[in-house]
């Protein structure tokens, strides 16, 4: 009997002679589909359920429906882009003020330099 300290098994199959057999305790290649979940389909089920179970409960206690979180969801959005738009709206005036002062000094400053350098 050939047992796994034969080492003539072992140069055996270091060079190919008999096809790769899983050792036990080697981890099997995992399909496609049980990758993409993160485990086995029947595991992440469960453990999906127990999660929404969870959260639908918190959800009740807090007198929150998916409608409506989605709305507080879609209302906070547009305040914030109401306050980014705004405060762009600001900056412009901020820019359109100081180039009132700041333009026409610069191109007086340009003015005098030429007039120097000639």
């Amino acid at each position: 009997m050939i047992g796994d300290h034969d080492s003539r098994r072992r140069a055996a199959l270091d060079h190919g002679a008999y096809p790769a057999q899983p050792h036990h305790g080697e981890p099997r290649r995992r399909s496609a589909l049980h990758r993409f979940l993160g485990g086995s389909p029947a595991a992440v089920l469960v453990k999906l359920l127990f999660l929404s179970v969870l959260v639908g409960a918190v959800m009740a206690m807090l007198g929150l429906t998916p409608g409506l979180l989605f709305w507080r969801l879609y209302d906070l959005t547009r305040s914030l882009i109401d306050l980014g738009l705004e405060t762009f709206h600001d900056f412009g005036r901020w820019i359109l003020a100081g180039a009132a002062v700041v333009v026409p000094i610069w191109f007086i400053a340009r003015l005098l330099t030429v007039s120097r350098e000639r």
